[in-house]
């Protein structure tokens, strides 16, 4: 696999995060990266989604149940992953969206 892009976390607390979400979710989460990082950040619905402002979503399922992350581009070919949280709602909480817009921020600006 040639690694076109790279693919960071905004926090170790983040990556930690994503790293204990359940089996399935944390399967798919991997091979969803892996792809990122060969092929580019927009694998394309129903995987990813665009959220406007610059954030996309990484859209999980598994057995366990519903999972989105949350990650940007950055201009280096670098993608990160800002947030993650498992769904309970049809609808993305708006609070679980401005927690990715804040970090968003943080990191486009350092």
């Amino acid at each position: 696999m040639i690694v076109i892009w790279t693919v960071t976390f905004y926090s170790q607390r983040v990556e930690e995060e994503i790293l204990a979400l359940p089996a399935g979710i944390l399967a798919r989460f991997l091979r969803y990266a892996e792809r990122m990082e060969a092929y580019g950040p927009d694998l394309g619905m129903p995987h990813t989604r665009a959220m406007g402002g610059g954030i996309f979503e990484l859209r999980i399922k598994a057995a366990e149940g519903i999972a989105r992350v949350f990650y940007c581009t950055m201009v280096d070919r670098r993608v990160v992953f800002l947030h993650q949280f498992v769904k309970k709602t049809d609808k993305t909480p708006s609070r679980e969206l401005d927690v990715a817009r804040r970090r968003m921020k943080e990191v486009k600006h350092d």
